[in-house]
């Protein structure tokens, strides 16, 4: 694998700082992809952001192996980036501002109307589309309770990174840098929609203050949107099935903080 991203003579290195497990060889990531074919399509998606520049963000450009390839035995590579994970939550939901006005240029993808993983499903079922059983000790009877508070979104979708709470890097060395993004994972949703699940993530197991709710208040229909990406993260927690009724507590205190902005 090393050898088709030329990088055979190169000791790969663990990088701990970065989320998932990661290796740096030689000035290049190296990182194991559960999904091939998102990984495949995450890499294309980056390469084509990298090439026109995103304002305010730095981009972990793909690197394909000698064949061409994007994945290798289940192995993807990028130039490494500076940085680290960090609890700057606001600044993530900056980051997800800024990126999302570069992905709108980009097409829907065929791939998020053929996924049918765990957060594919989660995705719908917040959104009213899907019907799905969900454990009703891990979030299953809080989502029903939620969903009736549901209203429609009027707002245009787009393809929007849905999981960027615990993936955005920041430069310890250079507070001035600004903060980097590894890859996409896709939804074609309202772009408020994905700043709310980086608020609700934040809430729920960062150690946000409740006060990240009201910071970005002003984004159109936020109740709702907020609503949505807690419905969202509920319907993941009760597919998961990892998940149990003590890791439920920290989307139960998002729940109320969001309940309080609801009618009644």
């Amino acid at each position: 694998m090393r050898t088709a991203f030329g990088v055979r003579d190169s000791v790969p290195r663990p990088r701990p700082d970065l989320p998932g497990p990661a290796w740096w060889c030689d000035g290049l990531v190296l990182r194991p992809v559960a999904d091939t074919v998102l990984a495949a399509w995450s890499a294309g998606a980056v390469e084509e952001l990298a090439a026109a520049g995103v304002d305010g963000l730095r981009l972990a450009r793909p690197v394909r192996a000698s064949d061409g390839r994007r994945v290798v035995a289940g192995w993807a590579a990028s130039h490494d980036v500076a940085g680290r994970v960090e609890p700057r939550h606001d600044d993530v939901i900056a980051a997800s501002l800024r990126l999302h006005r570069a992905t709108a240029r980009l097409e829907r993808p065929r791939l998020v109307d053929d996924r049918d993983d765990l957060l594919a499903r989660a995705d719908r079922a917040a959104f009213g589309e899907r019907d799905i059983p969900l454990d009703p000790e891990t979030g299953g009877t809080l989502f029903a309770e939620l969903a009736r508070r549901r209203r429609p979104l009027e707002r245009p979708s787009q393809l929007v990174h849905g999981d960027l709470f615990g993936t955005v890097l920041f430069d310890p060395a250079d507070p001035g840098a600004p903060p980097a993004v590894l890859d996409l994972v896709p939804f074609w949703r309202p772009v408020e929609w994905a700043a709310a699940v980086v608020v609700i993530d934040a809430l729920a197991w960062g150690g946000a203050d409740p006060g990240i709710i009201t910071r970005w208040s002003h984004l159109v229909a936020w109740p709702q949107m907020l609503l949505h990406a807690l419905l969202f993260r509920l319907a993941v927690h009760a597919q998961h099935p990892s998940c149990t009724r003590e890791s439920l507590q920290g989307l139960e205190h998002a729940a109320r903080l969001v309940g309080s902005l609801l009618p009644a």
